[in-house]
């Protein structure tokens, strides 16, 4: 068994009402520490509808959910923290948002010096990624195992990998020091539908921590 989690994070178009069952079957399908709702180019409204219809889903399963990067509406919907890009927002501003009780996780890309900054400035959590081609997010940015290794090795806040992680490429990511892996296409496009891409993934990280 690994200690490194699954991190899911929505697509970035959905109908609520319509992706609630889904989500429910992804969590129910084995553990998953998170749940990202990213939602691009849509009114202030529409997410926090979304975040009504979502939230309770993860809640309900004790899966903490996480708004991108709205720490103003994270914090005003009942949610458990948000993800910000270091381009965004300024860290220390989305901690002031947020307080102190509320999870803030940063974007860092490839970045020593973002992730040194990102954990100087209050976040919880950093991202780094894209570690492979992605089909829900064009990126030129390629981060390296070596980077998950350093901080891994250095710090104690946890690191998260994103980027075009599936079942069949996760596995160095997991023995380098990836805490958890931040997965989109792998479950939400999964030919045999969402709880069986949470089954595939947590079953090859089990398996590379062995």
């Amino acid at each position: 068994m690994t200690d490194c989690q699954l991190y899911l994070v929505t697509p970035e178009s959905l109908d609520p009402p319509k992706f609630a069952p889904l989500l429910a079957r992804a969590l129910d399908a084995g553990p998953v520490a998170a749940v990202q709702l990213r939602l691009k180019d849509v009114p202030d409204d529409t997410i926090r509808r979304a975040i009504d219809v979502l939230r309770p889903v993860a809640h309900e399963r004790d899966v903490a959910f996480i708004l991108n990067d709205r720490p103003d509406l994270a914090r005003a919907t009942g949610c458990d923290g948000a993800h910000v890009g270091m381009e965004d927002m300024a860290v220390e501003e989305a901690r002031r948002i947020l307080g102190d009780d509320l999870q803030l996780g940063v974007s860092c890309y490839d970045s020593r010096d973002m992730a040194m900054r990102a954990g100087e400035g209050g976040a919880d959590y950093i991202a780094f990624g894209a570690f492979f081609p992605s089909p829900s997010k064009d990126t030129s940015v390629r981060a390296g195992t070596d980077l998950l290794t350093w901080w891994s090795s250095m710090m104690e806040l946890p690191v998260v990998a994103i980027g075009g992680i599936t079942p069949e490429n996760c596995a160095p990511l997991v023995r380098a020091g990836a805490d958890f892996l931040a997965v989109i296409s792998a479950v939400w496009s999964h030919p045999d539908g969402p709880g069986a891409g949470v089954r595939a993934m947590n079953a090859a990280m089990d398996a590379a921590g062995e």
